[in-house]
């Protein structure tokens, strides 16, 4: 995994909190998903402002971990991009398209 890459939120997701996580609708591909509390953590975080690599430091402060989950937020991420409710890069302008978008 790239550590340095800066991701954020796939464009059209419907996100709906629900008691142990959130539901996210994928207009675009018909798929729903179940995210548990960490996941949907790791989701709101990636705004595109943030490295990867701050994200197992951010879990592991909001969780009062001895030591950052390196390879759960590793797993995580990659599940996050592979389902595309992540993409890398970031957000340029108002409209969320990102950085590789605007080429």
């Amino acid at each position: 995994m790239d550590w340095q890459v800066r991701p954020h939120r796939a464009l059209g997701l419907e996100i709906n909190r629900v008691m142990d996580g959130y539901i996210v609708f994928q207009a675009d591909r018909a798929r729903l998903h179940y995210l548990n509390h960490t996941a949907a953590l790791i989701l709101e975080a990636c705004d595109g402002r943030i490295t990867a690599a701050e994200l197992p430091g951010l879990i592991a402060s909001l969780y009062h971990l001895p030591e950052p989950p390196i390879q759960d937020v590793e797993h995580c991420l990659d599940r996050l991009l592979t389902e595309g409710l992540l993409v890398d890069g970031v957000p340029v302008g108002t409209n969320g398209a990102s950085a590789r978008d605007a080429d």
